[in-house]
């Protein structure tokens, strides 16, 4: 497929899965539910390693929430399988399982639309006391938080495989099965895995930052070069079961490992791997496992996945590379928040919100503070960017199209947060010629928010989300605006997943913020998408939204009873 085709499937994909006010995009229509995917993938067969189940006061321990956010405030952790462990807990292990009456289902550190779990976790690391004496390939397992050993490569191949990176360094990979949401949203759930595999990236960075290391999307890969690194292309050990489509490749490395690597003539760290290295893995001998069926029946095949999922991926490597090692600046204790709770506890008790109270309001200083928490940069002309953000090493491209129901001091209405400024004049052209466009009072300086209209829009947010209260009866619900039509036209058809990846980021951004306010958030996937976009005056598809989020005072359900993730199972 040449590269004007494969732009051609992504649009078409893109517009096909679009919900509109007289119709939604295709799914199954009834939930087939005897042939529900199970949400756990095992490799029958491979050697799995126990990660210690570590309790919140064990080393470890989790530094402050506000501190995970400056750089150069957490110290490094030694990289042991108890840090490793912990990177794990925090990115993509149970966080709790949940049960009403009779039925028992897990929730994640990572969320997902439906609770569906496409995204699967690898580790390719090197050797590690009470791991194994040699550099291996590991699946994550998040039942049993325990990884599988898929194979196991040499130590001079994992040196020359890691070459030009920190010393320490490893790889974590993740893969998605589509089938495990299409079986419930059908063709749009390429979207949502998409949506999934952001939030992972931005889990796995956060994970990272409560140990005082550093995690970077490696971008630069191949889908085969990907493919081939975890196994994925090995059809012998997916006979009979449901396939993994590759993702991205993450490089993890503790912070002070880079010190003395980057004060030396290596400053520049690439964004990929040699893929003839990085394929040999494929090719040795010695691979475990075989993978488990997840459905008692075949999956429904979506041609429309099929075909947006091979557009849209990564065809040609390339080794240009991102220097992140400028000295972070001398921190200060905080002083926001200085008795602020432990990451860990924000991450652990992180919950989607399945019901506003309609009441709840916060302040607009938290308020403003959230939203400073989703820009990309502390630096706009360094281009220093704080953790999630120093994962992804592209251009933002997503801006925040807000309706704001009940923050105290705020008018309600329409807003817009304009996450890259130099984009504000090419929003402006592009929206409503009415809008305001003001700064709303005590707006930080720094803070890009712009009010566009006054007016109660709880009604309207509900409407184009689907008719989900959730939306109307929160504090506030947003769109995530991309700059869609130049983003694709510039870096080619591959990047259609980078800009849902960069809105999955800004959803778990939101989730934790949420929480640490003492609220909570969820992820909205179903929205009339044109509505939207006629809401805010957009024409064209220079602008789409992508994703929304919603954050409000949550309605408990008594129903449900919370278990431990680990021990109770």
């Amino acid at each position: 497929m040449h590269d004007a085709d494969k732009l051609e499937a992504v649009l078409r994909y893109h517009e096909r899965t679009k919900h509109q006010l007289h119709r939604y995009a295709r799914s199954p229509g009834a939930l087939d539910w005897v042939n529900q995917p199970n949400p756990f993938r095992r490799y029958e067969g491979a050697a799995l390693t126990q990660l210690p189940i570590l309790g919140a006061d064990e080393e470890p321990l989790s530094p402050r929430y506000e501190d995970i956010f400056r750089l150069g405030a957490v110290p490094s952790a030694p990289l042991t399988l108890r840090s490793l462990s912990r990177l794990f807990e925090y990115a993509l292990a149970l966080s709790a399982w949940k049960q009403a009456g009779g039925t028992r289902w897990a929730l994640r550190s990572n969320p997902s639309s439906g609770n569906l779990h496409p995204t699967e976790g690898y580790l390719l690391i090197g050797a590690l006391p009470g791991l194994a004496p040699a550099p291996g390939l590991y699946h994550y397992a998040p039942r049993e938080h325990a990884l599988e050993r898929r194979t196991t490569g040499s130590a001079g191949w994992f040196a020359q495989l890691m070459r030009e990176f920190p010393p320490q360094a490893f790889l974590v990979g993740l893969s998605s099965i589509f089938w495990r949401e299409a079986w419930k949203y059908g063709e749009r759930a390429f979207r949502y895995c998409q949506h999934d595999v952001g939030h992972a990236i931005a889990t796995l960075r956060i994970a990272a930052a409560t140990l005082g290391w550093r995690a970077v999307v490696l971008h630069g890969l191949a889908g085969e070069t990907i493919e081939a690194l975890l196994g994925l292309d090995r059809a012998e050990d997916f006979a009979g079961a449901e396939r993994e489509q590759p993702e991205l490749v993450m490089l993890v490395w503790p912070n002070d490992s880079a010190g003395p690597w980057c004060a030396g003539a290596q400053r520049t760290l690439p964004l990929g791997l040699d893929p003839l290295l990085a394929r040999e893995l494929a090719q040795q001998q010695g691979w475990c496992g075989k993978a488990n069926r997840l459905s008692r029946d075949d999956p429904v095949a979506w041609t429309a996945i099929d075909e947006v999922a091979l557009a849209s991926r990564k065809a040609i490597e390339e080794r240009r590379g991102l220097d992140l090692f400028d000295a972070p600046a001398p921190t200060h204790p905080s002083t926001a928040f200085p008795d602020g709770p432990p990451a860990g506890r924000i991450i652990r008790q992180r919950r989607s919100l399945l019901a506003c109270d309609g009441r709840t309001s916060i302040t607009a200083e938290r308020f403003y503070g959230m939203l400073a928490r989703a820009m990309p940069r502390v630096d706009l002309e360094a281009n220093r960017r704080p953790a999630p953000w120093d994962a992804m090493a592209w251009e933002p491209c997503i801006h925040l199209a807000m309706f704001v129901h009940r923050v105290d001091g705020l008018d309600a209405g329409l807003y817009v947060l304009v996450r890259d400024p130099h984009k504000l004049e090419k929003l402006k052209r592009a929206m409503h010629p009415h809008f305001d466009w003001s700064s709303p009072p005590g707006c930080p300086a720094g803070l890009p928010l712009r009010k566009l209209e006054s007016g109660d829009a709880r009604r309207l947010a509900t409407q184009v989300s689907c008719q989900q209260d959730i939306a109307g009866d929160g504090v506030f619900s947003l769109g995530m605006i991309a700059e869609y039509r130049d983003a694709l036209f510039t870096h080619g058809p591959w990047f259609y997943r980078l800009l849902f990846w960069e809105a999955g980021i800004i959803g778990q951004v939101l989730y934790l913020e949420s929480e640490a306010a003492g609220i909570r958030g969820t992820g909205i996937g179903c929205f009339f998408d044109d509505p939207v976009h006629r809401v805010f005056g957009f024409s064209d598809l220079a602008f789409q939204s992508l994703y929304h989020f919603t954050i409000g005072g949550p309605v408990q359900d008594s129903r449900l009873t919370t278990l431990a993730p680990y021990g109770t199972s």
